[in-house]
């Protein structure tokens, strides 16, 4: 445990223990684990090799656990390297330690690209006659989502180059990325901080702090913009070619393929959420502005403490009782895998230098167990961001029972447990507190959430989109990319947010558009699903936190439609999207009554 003294009122944040992985960045075990893959991996490759297409039922089932033992192995040396690096960004030490592992990585997974390039190249009906195979069988979903991607697949010479270039491509962008936006400072008055903590001023009381904040924030991104438009160019021009070789029509098809979740589905979530503007954001905003008694709310104003909020800080220990507790009051068996982080030092939560920005769960391997990073500053947020990650980090563990293969969750579903953590834990907040006006706070605090996760992020899914179509055409300059943020961000945000100096580089501090392109579109379907989820909760018989928990131990072994089907839900139609959204609404509805 770590305590912070200039944050006496949050008590001991914990920091995690990453042994449970490796001893340390030199110590002889993982030193011995990478030799041990690079050995493996060529025996792998000398095995089978030109031979998968004349294998029985059984001997692929055989390959295939080989395989998968492999990628757990190799996750893990590559889960552990990134953890270390998340927490000292800026430690050239560990930099180098980071890259060494992502270089010594590539190289022996070179040896295993062969392995989903000839298992693609088997005809439909040789593979079908080789899944009667009761062990074959048991990967059937994930042979599927890899053979989804049959259509787009090059020759092998040219995965293998693609693949052996990514260490020196994009990868290397993405550090360079990750390593500049941690080593900013951003002066505010006698003080330098850091992302994060400059990003946690800009909901203080005080306006004043949160005009400053947002200065220095768009200061500092305007002073290394034109670093970042090369970074973005860069990474869009390298998707571009990519997914023209590959043959994806539009930027975000690739994008939805990994998600394995149709074009019609996310056009149509994207056209509700956008057609839903004027009755949400823009009411809502209208309606806080009103609250602050002016016309308009400066973007610094966005997110700032509703009158009358107390703004009190949260300890720790108070924060992780009230999830704990929610989590019980839906299903004890959740609540007892989310104690599990706090017991075991699964969660690093202080705010420092260096330290990665924003909040994650890494679920490192099956073998071993998730881990959850956060940036805890003691503000409400930060106890629904804790709900969030520890939602995340539960669904690990129960898919963890499907193998390296098939617990990954596609995006589009990563985001169901979280969002429903949300959810629980706003719900149990909310029946706790007995004062009006304290729950007309609350009941505001969760729609802004909400519209953050859902409408806010469906908007920078759209920049996205504008971003990469005019990338096919030229390089952007930093004051171009600027205008396409402020343009798509004003059409979201609407009339009453006044968008002022520097909020045109606010972009370059999201870094999911450098890390997944088009990742942001999981949290609005995640929260439109969780809304039609837990409307369908509020209504249901005994029973529902068992097919809940069901859906989660299926990991990525199951598409959307199967997972939603027994709760009575489809995604592929139009109105799941609408119901989703009329939830925010009804909200909304309910704050213009009590005014």
């Amino acid at each position: 445990m770590a305590s912070n003294a200039a944050s006496a009122p949050i008590g001991a944040l914990p920091e995690w223990d990453l042994s449970d992985l490796y001893p340390a960045p030199d110590s002889a075990e993982l030193a011995a684990d990478i030799t041990r893959a690079g050995a493996d991996a060529k025996a792998f490759r000398a095995a089978y090799e030109g031979k998968l297409a004349g294998l029985s039922g059984d001997g692929l089932a055989e390959a295939l656990a080989s395989y998968e033992r492999l990628q757990d192995l190799l996750g893990r040396i590559m889960s552990y390297g990134q953890l270390v690096h998340s927490r000292a960004m800026s430690d050239e030490t560990i930099g180098r330690f980071y890259q060494t592992m992502q270089e010594q990585v590539t190289e022996i997974t070179s040896d295993l690209i062969f392995f989903t390039l000839e298992l693609n190249r088997i005809e439909e009906a040789d593979m079908a006659a080789k899944l009667a195979a009761p062990a074959l069988a048991r990967y059937a979903p994930w042979i599927a989502d890899t053979r989804a991607f049959r259509p787009h697949q090059l020759s092998d010479e040219v995965e293998r180059l693609l693949h052996d270039k990514s260490v020196a491509g994009r990868s290397a962008w993405v550090r360079l990325y990750d390593e500049t936006t941690a080593a900013l400072r951003f002066p505010l008055g006698d003080e330098k901080l850091t992302m994060a903590e400059v990003l946690h001023r800009m909901s203080d009381r005080d306006g004043a702090v949160r005009q400053a904040a947002a200065m220095s924030l768009g200061q500092v991104l305007g002073d290394n913009a034109r670093l970042f438009a090369l970074v973005t160019n860069t990474l869009a021009k390298d998707k571009e070619i990519e997914d023209r070789w590959r043959g994806f029509p539009r930027p975000i098809s690739a994008r939805n393929l990994s998600n394995f979740v149709e074009d019609e589905v996310v056009d149509a979530l994207l056209a509700a959420a956008r057609e839903s503007y004027p009755r949400l954001t823009h009411r809502y905003y209208a309606l806080k502005a009103k609250w602050f008694g002016v016309e308009k709310l400066d973007h610094w104003d966005r997110n700032a403490p509703l009158p009358g909020d107390d703004d009190r800080v949260i300890p720790w220990a108070e924060a992780r009782d009230t999830v704990l507790g929610a989590y019980a009051h839906f299903s004890p068996e959740l609540a007892a895998i989310g104690r599990r982080f706090f017991d075991a030092a699964w969660i690093d939560a202080p705010v420092k230098p260096g330290k990665a920005s924003g909040a994650f769960a890494h679920p490192t391997v099956p073998s071993a167990h998730p881990y959850l990073l956060l940036n805890y500053q003691g503000k409400t947020r930060d106890v629904m961001t804790l709900a969030h990650e520890l939602g995340h980090g539960v669904h690990q563990i129960l898919a963890a029972g499907q193998g390296p293969l098939l617990a990954d969750t596609p995006l589009t579903l990563a985001e169901t447990a979280s969002v429903f953590g949300e959810m629980l834990t706003f719900r149990a907040m909310l029946r706790a507190e007995t004062d009006p006006a304290r729950r007309k706070i609350m009941l505001a605090t969760k729609v802004e959430d909400m519209l953050n996760t859902a409408i806010r992020q469906v908007a920078m899914c759209e920049f996205e989109r504008r971003l990469h179509d005019r990338r096919r055409e030229g390089e952007l300059t930093a004051k171009e990319i600027g205008l396409l943020w402020r343009e798509t961000q004003t059409e979201s945000l609407g009339p009453a947010i006044r968008l002022g100096q520097g909020y045109e580089w606010y972009w370059a501090y999201i870094p999911h558009f450098i890390h997944t392109p088009f990742y942001v579109y999981a949290y609005a379907f995640g929260d439109c699903l969780v809304n039609s989820l837990y409307s369908v909760y509020q209504g249901a018989e005994e029973g529902f936190a068992e097919k809940y928990l069901d859906m989660l131990r299926a990991g990525g072994s199951k598409r959307h439609g199967e997972l939603l089907a027994p709760f009575g839900l489809d995604a592929a139609d139009p109105a799941f999207w609408r119901r989703g959204l009329s939830v925010i609404e009804g909200m909304i509805d309910e704050l213009e009554r009590l005014e």
